[in-house]
């Protein structure tokens, strides 16, 4: 997905160089997921159960414009 692809690519961009271990473990654990439960989370407004995962998400949704 079109959409996905970008926020994604805005947020790698910016935090991958300075990501913790532990931050990129989370974000391996996110793209696992498939594209419509991902776009729920980051275009749709849902947040994912586990709080590290909502934390996250929460953050590459300050990537979206």
């Amino acid at each position: 997905m079109k959409e996905l692809d970008i926020v994604l690519e805005r947020f790698v961009r910016a935090r991958l160089a300075v990501a913790s271990r532990a931050e990129r473990g989370l974000l391996a654990e996110l793209l696992a997921l498939p594209d419509p439960e991902l776009a729920r989370y980051l275009l749709g407004g849902e947040a994912p159960r586990g709080a590290q995962l909502a934390t996250l998400v929460t953050r590459i949704r300050s990537y979206v414009d």
